[in-house]
């Protein structure tokens, strides 16, 4: 399933590669950080609540998830 993931927090593409690499931790996840759109592209079958805790982990916050 492909989702949009809206990230607050991120400022530099450090801060991107961060969110990038705790998103493709979790199982069966592809996911690419968009620094402009302050956004995600994730094609995971986890729960939403799985990816706002990997963000979360790594410092940002979620603000949507489409």
């Amino acid at each position: 399933m492909k989702k949009t993931v809206i990230i607050e927090g991120m400022s530099c593409s450090h801060c991107s590669k961060r969110v990038e690499d705790a998103l493709n931790r979790l199982p069966n996840t592809k996911a690419s950080v968009d620094l402009n759109k302050k956004a995600a592209s994730v094609e995971t079958n986890e729960a939403d609540a799985s990816i706002i805790k990997a963000v979360t982990t790594a410092g940002y916050k979620v603000t949507e998830i489409k």
